[in-house]
């Protein structure tokens, strides 16, 4: 990655258009525009950029197929920027391989947060590579197999262990709980809710965690979580 992120935004809306243009300037990152979903792709392929902004509802093809051909040959991270706010179209373009979903209107402060974790995990190490997670007196070592709150070690079942760090490498990414059952529970589980429920539930009181007042696991509703990056 440059100093200056390449983020491209495909959006036919000319208002928010300007509003991207502006506010991804403002945090020296070079915006590269497309106003139709064939131009979006062409650029997406042509101009490698960082992150990917999209809008669903372009007018020559829904966002939900671009979401899906990007897929087919990269992990460009993509940021949905929609208009529909219901569960459905959310939980659909999180599972076709979007990384996150911003409901419009939003604030460009949220918007640049988005933005940051997305670049953030985009360079992190894929696959079981070793890595560390620290938030909040929260340490997550991966290659050491250990977990630390406020300087002392927390003991997690396997299954316990294997959802919070799937949720701590993709920190600040939803996680469907499609996703999250198949990562942890195999693909044959992908379906069963409650095992995650339970775990999750396991999970936040070792960790002392709030539900209402999150301070590692936040719950998206009808989504799915997220650990805080």
């Amino acid at each position: 990655m440059t100093d200056s992120p390449r983020i491209l935004s495909i959006e036919d809306e000319a208002d928010i258009r300007k509003f991207l243009r502006t506010t991804l300037a403002t945090h020296n990152m070079t915006v590269v525009e497309a106003e139709t979903g064939k131009e979006g792709l062409q650029k997406a392929v042509l101009q490698t950029p960082d992150v990917i902004l999209l809008d669903l509802g372009l007018p020559d093809m829904d966002g939900m197929d671009i979401i899906r051909q990007v897929r087919e040959w990269g992990r460009t991270p993509i940021i949905v920027l929609s208009a529909r706010g219901q569960e459905a179209d959310k939980v659909e373009a999180l599972e076709l391989g979007a990384d996150d979903y911003l409901t419009k209107p939003f604030s460009a402060a949220e918007l640049i947060a988005r933005i940051k974790v997305a670049l953030r995990n985009r360079n992190q190490p894929q696959g079981d590579a070793p890595f560390v997670y620290n938030h909040d007196s929260l340490i997550i070592d991966t290659a050491a197999r250990r977990i630390r709150l406020d300087g002392e070690d927390i003991h997690l079942t396997p299954i316990e262990y294997k959802l919070l760090t799937v949720l701590a490498r993709n920190s600040g990414k939803v996680l469907t709980h499609g996703a999250l059952l198949s990562e942890v529970w195999g693909k044959h589980n992908s379906e069963n809710q409650t095992y995650l429920r339970i775990h999750t539930q396991h999970l936040r009181e070792k960790l002392k965690d709030d539900a209402l007042n999150p301070r590692f696991i936040v719950t998206e509703p009808g989504i799915g979580y997220r650990l805080k990056p």
